[in-house]
């Protein structure tokens, strides 16, 4: 039975490194059509991709756009690198309409963020840099897929960091609910972090990942599963806007839920470094900063919990410059920065954890 159990557990290891792999090129794959064609299909064999002949010429025209992209950016001298990922034979255009989550659109009707407190206003003697994924309040990184929940996994991270720094418990918390159930948002087509925050203290909690699993499409509200919560907050506040300081002092005391702009190409294909690339401030895709540090050469940043699984950027994380000249930060990630309050370690009294760990 054990020895099952551990050869089933090699399987899926092995099944997770071949999806999350990115692949490696020189400039002589680039020297040819023909040595293009090769790294397309070394690339297309470790990815799900279409079989017709038709849309596979189609998708080496963006793969062969892509990988030259790639190559152009990586040679410059930027603090920050692309690679091949598993987004590479989808147009940018494309990679925005799968994953993105449209944010400004939903803050457009829904008005005006709601005035709140601000509880860290007069914190002093901040870190001089903080990790709360090594503080043990960060759960492993997830994979929205193509659905633009991101809202939801940006609110969870929230949950759980806060959850976890006043009950000394690590949940996995569930998306699917949010996604479901959670009718101030639109699921797949987006939402804001804000009304997230205000649905889990109104229904007393939010279940596990366990008990309500990660589908990556919009189904009918599981209202048994939705009933059984873990993890309760008494509600969110909102960062002041366009203050990187603000932001600096809610994230060394939690985890906080942003919104930043991800259309750029260099996201897309973002590998390691701190990125400092182009992007603008229309806001479409929400994560969350989960630190902040400085690198040796002196350069701020903010560490940043993407939801496009461990094979893009830095293991599913993203170093974003911080300090920038712009009020609202580098894409934006100062614009619509929340979090949520918990005053106390109170979590529902059937919540169990002995099994979500």
């Amino acid at each position: 039975m054990e020895l099952g159990k551990i050869l089933l557990l090699s399987v899926i290891l092995s099944m997770m490194f071949v999806a999350t792999k990115s692949i490696e090129f020189t400039e002589e794959d680039l020297a040819s059509e023909e040595r293009l064609w090769d790294l397309y299909e070394r690339w297309r064999s470790h990815h799900t991709v279409s079989s017709d002949l038709d849309e596979k010429q189609k998708r080496f025209n963006v793969f062969k756009a892509n990988v030259r992209y790639i190559h152009k950016v990586n040679k410059m001298d930027r603090p920050y690198k692309l690679k091949l990922n598993r987004f590479g034979d989808m147009t940018n255009f494309e990679f925005r309409s799968a994953y993105s989550s449209k944010i400004n659109h939903h803050r457009m009707f829904r008005g005006p963020r709601a005035v709140t407190g601000f509880m860290y206003e007069k914190a002093e003697n901040l870190p001089t840099s903080i990790d709360w994924r090594k503080n043990g309040a960060v759960t492993p990184i997830k994979d929205q897929g193509k659905c633009g929940s991101c809202w939801a996994f940006s609110t969870v991270v929230g949950v759980e960091g806060i959850n976890m720094i006043k009950t000394g418990q690590l949940v996995s918390l569930s998306e699917q609910e949010l996604v479901d159930c959670e009718k101030d948002n639109e699921g797949c087509n987006g939402g804001l972090m804000e009304n997230a925050y205000e649905f889990i203290k109104k229904e007393g909690g939010i279940t596990t990942e366990r008990l309500y699993p990660y589908s990556a499409k919009d189904e009918n509200c599981d209202s048994s599963k939705m009933n059984a919560p873990v993890v309760m907050i008494d509600g969110h506040e909102n960062v002041p806007e366009n203050d990187e300081n603000a932001l600096m002092k809610a994230v060394a005391h939690q985890p906080v839920s942003v919104a930043i702009d991800a259309s750029g190409s260099d996201l897309q294909f973002y590998s390691e470094g701190v990125f400092t690339g182009d992007c603008g401030r229309e806001l479409d895709h929400g994560v969350a900063i989960v630190g902040y540090g400085t690198t040796l050469d002196g350069t701020k940043y903010w560490t940043v919990k993407n939801s496009w699984g461990t094979g893009w950027g830095e293991t599913g994380y993203i170093r974003m410059q911080r300090g920038v000249e712009a009020n609202e930060g580098l894409c934006g990630i100062a614009m619509m920065a929340s979090y949520p309050i918990k005053n106390s370690a109170d979590n529902p009294k059937h919540a169990t954890y002995k099994d979500e760990l």
